[in-house]
């Protein structure tokens, strides 16, 4: 049965299946095991930032493609749910229509970008998709009469998802039950069928394709695969699960705006994500996201403890001040690639 949900492509290490069910469970059973805002928010996008990289893995990965346009797609998703609610209201059927519109003009574009640019040079192409995505990303900034600008756009959502409902009366296994919850359950389960999706596709004989494609286009074509047609479906596959991605993301948060879903930043995080996690595996951006968004919520936390802790010997404090974790965050991904240069998913897979 496992097997199957997982497409016949297990962990292949016990390491590794081991650290893959305990993700699982942590993320599964968070609100129970991990009661607090801050806790929760984490786990949500380690869920939402999972499928994401998952969905960059497929383009990258296995297809073999450079893009930096996937923000802008998972841009898409989300703010085709702030205009559906918007201009809908705070109904289920604004939140579908939403989902479904943006993730529409998510593969619609995507399909566009590939057609038209798919068939020169990967560098060339990767240039092309930074372009059209920083175009996008100005003309969002711009329409602040469509899209609010800089300031982006709050989100209503169903009182069923928000703070404000609680379904029960008591606790329930030591915690007030509220929407929140509901909410984060609704991110779970989403993103764990958007993941095992992929997960199916990779494994498919059209994840075959691509990866024989990757490994070599003028031989694939050589023997009958149109490798254009494959290599535009993989990227309105792969823009369709960042747009799902998004839209999970704006129902969450409930604001969607340039700096949180079209920004460089968060480009160059799932870039990190896929290397740490290990290109070409979906499991690389369930382990890789995990390692990532722990570090950028904690590191800075787990430092301030450890200065205070060395606060007697010399120089160490100053080393570990709270205020220098983004260069231990940078050491910490150069020793990654160092030790794990096919990723961390990639070194345990060679382990029994």
């Amino acid at each position: 049965m496992v097997r199957l949900f997982l497409s016949g492509d297990g962990p292949q290490s016990r390491i590794l299946g081991a650290v893959l069910l305990l993700i699982l469970f942590a993320l599964a059973f968070a609100p129970f095991l991990f009661p607090g805002t801050r806790s929760l928010e984490t786990a949500a996008r380690i869920c939402i930032f999972i499928v994401l990289v998952a969905s960059y893995d497929l383009l990258l990965g296995y297809a073999g493609i450079v893009s930096f346009a996937h923000t802008m797609f998972f841009g898409m998703g989300a703010y085709g749910v702030a205009l559906a609610t918007r201009n809908m209201g705070t109904g289920y059927d604004a939140l579908i229509i939403g989902t479904l519109g943006g993730t529409a003009l998510a593969a619609a574009f995507a399909l566009l970008i590939a057609l038209f640019s798919l068939r020169v040079r990967a560098i060339f192409f990767a240039m092309i998709t930074l372009a059209i995505a920083s175009a996008v990303a100005v003309l969002v900034s711009q329409l602040s009469g469509i899209t609010g600008g800089e300031d982006g756009l709050n989100i209503r959502i169903p009182r069923e998802l928000t703070p404000a409902f609680r379904p029960f009366d008591g606790p329930v296994m030591g915690v007030n039950i509220t929407g929140r919850h509901l909410n984060y359950y609704l991110v779970f389960f989403s993103c764990l069928i958007m993941f095992l999706i992929m997960l199916r596709v990779v494994n498919s004989p059209f994840g075959r394709v691509l990866q024989a494609i990757r490994e070599n286009a003028f031989r694939a074509e050589a023997i009958g695969y149109r490798v254009v047609l494959y290599r535009a479906l993989a990227t309105v596959l792969s823009a369709a699960m960042a747009a799902l991605a998004g839209a999970v993301f704006a129902i969450w948060l409930r604001y969607v705006g340039p700096a949180t879903t079209l920004g460089v930043e968060i480009m160059l995080d799932i870039l990190l994500i896929v290397v740490i996690g290990g290109m070409g595996t979906m499991y690389g951006a369930v382990v890789g996201t995990a390692v990532f968004v722990l570090a950028q919520n904690y590191l800075k936390d787990w430092m301030g403890g450890a200065s205070e802790a060395t606060s007697f010997l010399p120089l160490v404090p100053d080393l570990l001040n709270p205020d220098r974790w983004l260069l231990w965050l940078g050491i910490l991904f150069i020793l990654s690639v160092y030790f794990f240069p096919t990723g961390i998913v990639g070194r345990l897979r060679g382990k029994l």
